[in-house]
């Protein structure tokens, strides 16, 4: 049987897409069908369904595909236990064309150099957000999601719509929000004044 090529692809979020990962192991001469892939999970988590799948699909002699090292890996110990397990089975890893047989001294060298990269690219990003939350927060910026709508211009949307001379739509397009903060605002003075009701009963 001849060796052959198994791709893997992963990105961090659910917002980031694959095709740029996919387009460049198919240049790299790896077959649609044999790209396994894992979608919004993180480098450092070691349980992936996708990489579990790659690496099954390897036999001895067939090379591993990734564009990059941290797409495979963003820890060190991670690494090396990839690397580990590829040695045992006398599978190649191919890092964006420049392959590395980890049961080669120099090569295992090359690939170990690249995961304390990839682990120290990781930690950097990990500070710099830390530190820019930080900076945030001191200057009053980082304050979680704020309301569309203060307490007086919700109550008047709301009345506004108990008028009847205004349809939901309209009200949205007056406060220039989204028929939902409309019908979310109307609950809230629902309940609010239903809690109203139920508080003055229980002072009688």
């Amino acid at each position: 049987m001849s060796a052959l090529l198994v791709g893997y692809a992963r990105c961090s979020t659910d917002q980031q897409d694959l095709t740029a990962q996919r387009e460049a192991l198919g240049n790299l001469g790896v077959q649609t069908e044999r790209i396994y892939v894992d979608h919004g999970l993180t480098g450092t988590n070691r349980e992936r369904p996708g990489l579990r799948e790659a690496l099954a699909a390897c036999r001895a002699g067939d090379t591993l595909v990734v564009t990059k090292l941290d797409r495979l890996a963003r820890s060190l110990p991670d690494a090396g236990a990839i690397a580990d397990e590829l040695t045992s089975r006398q599978i190649s890893l191919s890092l964006g064309g420049s392959v590395y047989d980890p049961t080669d001294a120099v090569g295992r060298l090359l690939f170990n150099v690249l995961a304390m990269v990839a682990e120290f690219e990781s930690d950097l990003i990990r500070l710099r957000t830390v530190e820019g939350m930080k900076v945030a927060k001191a200057k009053g910026r980082l304050r979680g999601k704020q309301p569309k709508l203060t307490r007086k211009q919700e109550a008047h949307l709301v009345s506004l719509v108990r008028s009847g001379e205004y349809s939901t739509a309209e009200v949205a397009d007056l406060f220039n929000v989204g028929r939902s903060t409309v019908y979310r605002a109307i609950e809230r003075q629902r309940i609010a004044a239903k809690a109203q009701i139920t508080k003055a009963s229980s002072r009688r």
